[in-house]
């Protein structure tokens, strides 16, 4: 089965609905034949490649309140990441273009190294003090923490074509789907969930999703058969 997961690194409740999306996975009974798949997901494709800033005075532009109510909406969320043993930056963080972050990480969906380097991007924004984007030294620091060899990760940073398609492919995609904003969860082209929901809400969709996958065939034996150790034979009476 697979589960495909739109996300972005600016959005604190991907950062939140993945480790509650795992909780959910790490009890569900086939966890090891679960396929999980980030797709890419841009909040703001408009920002300048080179524009940063702090995120409490963004997040008072863009929804038209204070900067003493962003503020203390992030310290909402702050407190929903410590219940869930996550740590959470409430005041310092910067914000910015997401695109480059996005085709390192189909990239790394290439090597088999895309989760670290989500979980690695999701801590240098919310966890870390030190600013994240606008920044390509910091970006390749965090890519290569997350194990990907510096000279591959400044080559595809480098080349502004490197995997742009593939970030394209999967807005286009998360359009198509209905997907408005993330986190938005594709549990095998069955279902969807939005938003970071709790845990069990994600295992209920975990569960149902594999009970109505494509039936197994079902097999009606006690025929004459060949197989590799040779072929039965008929009973003689």
């Amino acid at each position: 089965m697979r589960v495909e997961i739109w996300t972005d690194i600016n959005c604190p409740f991907c950062y939140l609905g993945k480790e509650r999306f795992e909780q959910a996975l790490t009890e569900f009974d086939h966890r090891a034949e679960v396929e999980v798949v980030h797709r890419s997901f841009e909040l703001d494709p408009r920002l300048p490649a080179d524009e940063s800033g702090p995120v409490i005075a963004k997040i008072a532009r863009k929804y038209g309140i204070s900067e003493a109510q962003a503020a203390a909406n992030e310290r909402g969320i702050g407190a929903q990441a410590e219940a869930l043993g996550l740590t959470y930056l409430t005041e310092g963080r910067d914000y910015g273009n997401s695109f480059d972050m996005h085709r390192l990480l189909h990239f790394a969906l290439s090597i088999g190294k895309q989760d670290a380097l989500l979980d690695a991007l999701y801590r240098a924004n919310f966890a870390e003090e030190q600013a994240l984007f606008a920044d390509t030294e910091r970006l390749v620091a965090v890519a290569v923490g997350a194990g990907l060899e510096e000279s591959a990760v400044r080559a595809v940073l480098a080349d502004p074509g490197a995997y742009a398609d593939d970030v394209r492919a999967d807005e286009q995609e998360a359009a198509q789907l209905g997907a408005t904003g993330v986190p938005f969860f594709v549990f095998d082209r069955k279902y969807g969930v939005s938003g970071a929901q709790p845990a069990e809400v994600f295992a209920q969709a975990l569960s149902q999703a594999w009970t109505e996958r494509e039936p197994a065939i079902q097999t009606i034996g006690g025929g004459e058969a060949c197989g590799p150790d040779g072929c039965e034979l008929p009973a003689r009476d």
